[in-house]
């Protein structure tokens, strides 16, 4: 569900990499094409398959285990193509005033990210719904959006300057809740499978908070490290919710427990860092305001240490032959699978190691073991451009300055182009979702 953009980067071996809403599918853009690979097996990577008509690919997104996939080429950046891959066929394209930076979807909408705009669109029949117009910028297009069946959420930056999250209903098409998140401007967001909980983490990449959804209400505040700011590659919840990992530009990888008191005050899984959070809890009452904070913070729950760092990566937390997994996606062309104790976590053990470009070399935990010196890459974070010029009467906290009612006609907002193939195009069956049913404008 994740994306890691590694254009740019030494050793770099494909130009982006996404994990499907499920984690149950990887996506790899690659310089000649796309891959698809089954992740249903910790041994064994099936590719499933493989386009190399389209050149350097940097956006490829997978809905669930459907034959449709969203495919961007940095040749034609402002131009979106939906395919059907099993049959090789085009479903539709749209072209945008400016280049694509991100797109998400889910079984109701599909959603395309522009720096200062967003597209909602219906995934059953691409019908474009409405426009956010002059959103704060957004360079790096970054968002989320659940994948709940019966709920769908979008969170995006609400601010240039600080961490301001807003939440956008794409179902009833209206802003939820702005969420003052962090200090600084954010650079990871990720909601949980049923979309109650929205993860999120600033440009310092020290704190990451969980807040309720769709109230805004802060519910966890977890410390990924105190002695150096860092880049946040990837954040992913489990598929019960009760584990968040996340990874960054550094060599570990962190997961957090979400842990809940009960009612009699006692936490429902006692575990030693449990205990000792709740130790640190109680002495940070007796202590200044800012160190009481910090000590206040849960520390990870499980680590995981990669061979290298500096490059960028991707994550996710998903249940493998009934057995909880953490993947890691490097820019090296790596997947790294890692056994994940639910119960006392501690140092996770590699399980299995694959190469995605070029010969598979499977790799057993253990093997490959020698790690070289880490030599720790500095990445600026990603400037924010000044937020776009807004009229100077002031809005409600709870609307979203620049929202378009009538999906941008009366602010002169383009209509993207596109082409759609002669329908009735479906997928495979009737259990494969959506059942895409295009007619030709």
């Amino acid at each position: 569900m994740e994306e890691a953009d590694g254009a740019g980067e030494p050793g770099r071996q494909f130009g982006c990499a996404s994990f499907n809403q499920d984690s149950t599918s990887l996506a790899l853009g690659t310089r000649s094409g796309y891959k698809l690979f089954s992740l249903t097996s910790v041994e064994k990577l099936d590719c499933i398959h493989e386009s190399a008509n389209t050149p350097d690919v940097y956006i490829v997104e997978r809905l669930f285990s459907s034959s449709l996939v969203v495919v961007v080429s940095a040749a034609m950046p402002q131009r979106m193509n939906i395919y059907h891959f099993k049959k090789g066929t085009e479903i539709c394209n749209y072209s945008y005033p400016n280049k694509i930076l991100t797109i998400k979807l889910n079984r109701q909408r599909l959603v395309v990210f522009l720096e200062e705009s967003i597209y909602v669109h219906n995934i059953k029949d691409m019908k474009l719904l409405k426009t956010l117009l002059n959103t704060p910028s957004n360079p790096s297009g970054l968002c989320a959006l659940s994948t709940n069946h019966s709920s769908s959420y979008l969170a995006y930056p609400g601010s240039v300057t600080s961490g301001d999250i807003i939440i956008h209903d794409t179902n009833n098409l209206s802003t939820v809740v702005m969420i003052p998140a962090h200090d600084s401007p954010l650079a990871g967001l990720a909601f949980n499978a049923s979309a109650t909980k929205l993860a999120s983490a600033s440009e310092r990449g020290t704190v990451i908070r969980v807040f309720s959804v769709p109230e805004g209400e802060r519910l966890f505040e977890f410390r990924r490290g105190m002695k150096r700011y860092v880049n946040i590659s990837s954040l992913s919840f489990s598929p019960d919710g009760q584990f968040l990992c996340s990874s960054s530009n550094t060599e570990t990888v962190h997961i957090f427990k979400l842990e809940q008191v009960g009612p009699s005050g006692e936490d429902e899984a006692a575990t030693w860092t449990a205990y000792m959070g709740k130790m640190f809890s109680a002495a940070s009452s007796y202590l200044p305001g800012p160190v009481s904070g910090m000590m206040s913070q849960d520390r990870a729950f499980a680590t995981v240490h990669l061979f290298s760092s500096g490059q960028r990566n991707v994550c996710t937390l998903v249940t493998i032959q009934r057995l909880l997994r953490l993947m890691v996606a490097t820019a090296d062309g790596q997947l790294f699978i890692y056994n994940v104790d639910p119960q006392d976590g501690g140092e996770c053990q590699l399980a299995y190691q694959h190469r995605l470009i070029g010969v598979d070399e499977n790799h057993r935990g253990g093997t490959n073991s020698e790690a070289g010196q880490l030599t720790q890459e500095t990445h600026s974070s990603p400037s924010y451009a000044q937020t776009a010029a807004l009229p100077a009467s002031g809005c409600a906290t709870t609307t979203l300055t620049g929202y378009s009612e009538d999906g941008g006609a009366k602010k002169g907002e383009v209509i993207p182009e596109h082409e759609f193939a002669a329908g009735p195009v479906c997928l495979d069956d009737e259990n494969e979702f959506p059942p895409v049913s295009i007619q030709k404008f």
